[in-house]
């Protein structure tokens, strides 16, 4: 029998309730696109870069960079990316990265992923 779960901000189930979201996260190594939840972090993610965007130079007060949108998938669906700095110039569309401690946001119903202040993306396969 399946039991009801609450789901999220743009209808997506959740796999658990907010007070463990962080611990599930913790103890599983890789997400994968179907698991992320809103304004949650993102920790061993991998992803196939289907396409990038042109690259922005952003200027405020609290960035200052290069920034380009990106697209990614895994075998679950498919996820919006935001590339920082170096990374823009980094990772191009055909190359497998892992997102290491980053976080999932909603942007116009559809889910983000970034690396963040803190987190990294990690280059696996060129």
């Amino acid at each position: 029998m399946e039991e009801d779960t609450p789901q999220n901000s743009i209808g997506m189930k959740n796999k658990q309730s907010s007070s463990n979201r962080w611990s599930w996260y913790r103890r599983n190594g890789k997400t994968q696109v179907k698991d992320l939840l809103v304004d949650s972090p993102v920790n061993g993610l991998e992803l196939f870069v289907v396409r990038r965007y042109p690259r922005r130079q952003i200027v405020s007060e609290s960035y200052t960079g290069p920034i380009a949108a990106a697209a990614g998938r895994d075998e679950t669906g498919i996820v919006g990316l935001v590339l920082w700095g170096e990374d823009v110039d980094k990772i191009s569309p055909g190359d497998v990265i892992r997102v290491q401690n980053g976080w999932c946001r909603s942007r116009n119903g559809q889910l983000v992923v970034s690396s963040g202040r803190y987190g990294r993306l990690l280059l696996i396969e060129a």
